[in-house]
């Protein structure tokens, strides 16, 4: 499928992405619960999941808006993580991953972290960015999450580029007179 294709809209539902993995001695730390950097890889892979079932097409991670550790996830409990997507522009596409931990031996849950991951779909021939298909809102939480993903967007653009104008006044600083 070229670029220039027309593409159909998708549910949020057609790309849900659900991973479970059970928390192992060797990625714990010192406290007997999961690394950070290990949570994050899960989220980065439930991400680029529900990303690739939503465009069809190789993504890359472009940035984590947010993520919060909320409550650790012990040694032994089950790491649940829910990739749902909640923004579509024009290549791009941002990810919500929630994660539950869960005891294996009373069934208990608890939200522990949450995330907000923008991929980029890239042309399967030339490696650059290419449309993705739009998303299509069904319900009314639906609707509310993409208007808070536009307001996360537009804070991560404005952010972009205000540190591109500090970068440049910098670098106009340092150079030789």
């Amino acid at each position: 499928m070229s670029a220039d294709t027309p593409q159909q809209g998708h549910r949020v539902a057609d790309s849900v992405t659900q991973m479970s993995q059970l928390v192992l001695p060797h990625e714990a730390n010192v406290h007997g619960s999961v690394l950070g950097g290990t949570v994050m890889h899960w989220i980065d892979l439930a991400a680029a999941v529900t990303a690739n079932r939503h465009c069809r097409r190789p993504v890359v991670t472009a940035a984590i808006d947010e993520m919060s550790f909320e409550a650790p996830i012990q040694v032994g409990q089950l790491a649940l993580l829910c990739g749902r997507i909640t923004l579509v522009d024009r290549s791009s596409m941002e990810i919500r991953v929630d994660v539950e931990s869960e005891d294996l031996l009373s069934g208990e849950r608890r939200h522990t972290s949450t995330a907000f991951v923008t991929f980029v779909a890239l042309d399967t021939e030339t490696g650059r960015p290419t449309p993705v298909p739009p998303l299509i809102l069904e319900t009314e939480e639906e609707r509310a999450e993409n208007a808070r993903a536009q307001e996360r967007r537009r804070l991560r653009l404005e952010r972009r580029q205000a540190a591109k104008q500090r970068a440049s006044t910098e670098a106009r600083r340092r150079a030789p007179a």
